[in-house]
C-alpha cells in the first residue's frame, strides 16, 4: 500500500492555486502524534509499505521524516516537496528516498507565475543537488494552468534532467475559471498539446526510447495491459494518509471532509462505503480512469457542469492516447522499450495518472 505521513500543515510557500499552509486545527503545524507510533501503526497493516512524507512542505519537519524513517524498516520512502528546503535533510536519509517528487510548473515564467518570483530557479538546483547525491528517481509534478503550453513544458521538464512527469488540472476548487472557461481553453489549447505530446510519445517509442510522461505511461498500461480496478491514486482503499494529529485519512488533502476519516492511529480503521458515482460506473473507461479522482466525487465543488467537463476532458485525453495503442503495443512487443516500464504502477511513486 502507499501511505502517506503528514509530518505537518505548514507551507513555507503561499502558490495561487494552493493557498499555502493547512489550518493548524485541521492540520497541527507540530504534530501531535509520536513518529514511533505512526511508524508501528504502519508497519502493523502493511509489511512491505510505500510510505511518502507530505504536508504544508514536509521538509519544514526533518526531525519528524527522520524518525519515522529509522522507525519503520524495509518501507519504500518518497517525498513530495517544493523544493526549497532540501538541505534539511542530510544526505545520508536522501540516499534512503527512493522517490523524490518535486513541485515546478514547466518554463521559469509559468512556474514562478504561481509559484512566486526565483521559485524556479530554487527547484532546479534542488533537482541538481538530489542528482549529485546520487538519488535515484526525481519526479516533476506539475500544476496545470491556463499559462501552460503542456507539450512544451512537459518537454522542457524532461529537458532538465527529471526522470519523469506528471501533472493535475487545476480545476474544481479553484476561482482561476469555471467550466465553461475551463472547456474553451482545453478545446484550444490543452487536447491539441495532449496529441502532439502523443505524437512525440509514439514517436520515441518507436525509436527505443521511452519517454516517462506518467499520464501517458498510466493510461496505455490500463488500454494495453492490466485495467485499475479503483481510482488510480489509491484514494481510501489501496493509499492512505496518516495526518499530524493522527488520523487516518482516504486522502492527504481532504483533512476536514466526514467521508474521508477512515480511523486514528490509536483505534481501528475501516476502508468500507468509498465508491465513485454511478455514471462513472457506467463508463467504458471506468478501468482506465477508475474515477479520476475520490475528492471529485464528494467535494462536488463546481456541481454537475463542472464535474461533467473535466470528466469530458478526461474521456477525451484517453481517447487520443488510444488512437495510437497498438504502434506502443508493436514498440513493446519488438523489445525496443521495456514492456515491464510500461506496466506502470502510480502507488510506488505517488504520482498522478489521470489529471
Amino acid at each position: 500500500m502507499l501511505w502517506f505521513v503528514l509530518t505537518t500543515g505548514a507551507c513555507n510557500m503561499h502558490c495561487r492555486y494552493c493557498g499555502g499552509s493547512f489550518n493548524p486545527r485541521l492540520v497541527p503545524w507540530k504534530p501531535t502524534v509520536r513518529p514511533e507510533d505512526v511508524a508501528r501503526f504502519i508497519a502493523a497493516r502493511d509489511p512491505k509499505p510505500t510510505v511518502f512524507f507530505y504536508g504544508g512542505e514536509p521538509l519544514l519537519n526533518p526531525a519528524y521524516v527522520m524518525a519515522v524513517m529509522d522507525a519503520l524498516k524495509g518501507a519504500r520512502f518518497g517525498v513530495q516537496t517544493n523544493g526549497t528546503l532540501v538541505d534539511a535533510l542530510p544526505p545520508e536519509y536522501w540516499r534512503r528516498v527512493d522517490v523524490v517528487l518535486l513541485s515546478v510548473d514547466g518554463r521559469g515564467e509559468i512556474t514562478d507565475a504561481y509559484r512566486g518570483p526565483g521559485t524556479y530557479e530554487r527547484v532546479v538546483k534542488a533537482l541538481r543537488y538530489l542528482k549529485r547525491l546520487g538519488h535515484g528517481r526525481v519526479v516533476a509534478r506539475m500544476t496545470v494552468t491556463r499559462l501552460t503550453d503542456i507539450y512544451v513544458d512537459v518537454l522542457h521538464l524532461m529537458g532538465l534532467g527529471f526522470d519523469a512527469v506528471h501533472w493535475q488540472l487545476n480545476v474544481l476548487w479553484t476561482d482561476e475559471w469555471g467550466p465553461r472557461e475551463f472547456m474553451g481553453w482545453a478545446r484550444d489549447r490543452y487536447l491539441p498539446g495532449i496529441r502532439a505530446l502523443r505524437d512525440r510519445f509514439v514517436e520515441e517509442a518507436g525509436r527505443g526510447r521511452l519517454l516517462e510522461i506518467i499520464p501517458f505511461l498510466g493510461i496505455y498500461r490500463a488500454l494495453l495491459w492490466k485495467r485499475f480496478d479503483w481510482i488510480p491514486c489509491g484514494a481510501g482503499k489501496h493509499a492512505l494518509a496518516v495526518g499530524a494529529d493522527g488520523r487516518v485519512l482516504a486522502c492527504p488533502i481532504a483533512v476536514d471532509e466526514p467521508w474521508s476519516l477512515l480511523g486514528n492511529v490509536g483505534g481501528g480503521l475501516s476502508r468500507d462505503g468509498l465508491a465513485v458515482r454511478e455514471e462513472c460506473a457506467r463508463c467504458r473507461y471506468l478501468g482506465v480512469c477508475g474515477g479520476r479522482c475520490l475528492y471529485m466525487h464528494y467535494g462536488d465543488y463546481w456541481g454537475k457542469e463542472g464535474f461533467e467537463a473535466v470528466c469530458r476532458v478526461t474521456y477525451e485525453t484517453i481517447r487520443i492516447l488510444e488512437e495510437r495503442a497498438g504502434e506502443v503495443a508493436r514498440a513493446a512487443s519488438r523489445g525496443l522499450i521495456p514492456g515491464e516500464r510500461l506496466m506502470y504502477d502510480p502507488l510506488l511513486e505517488s504520482t498522478e495518472v489521470i489529471p
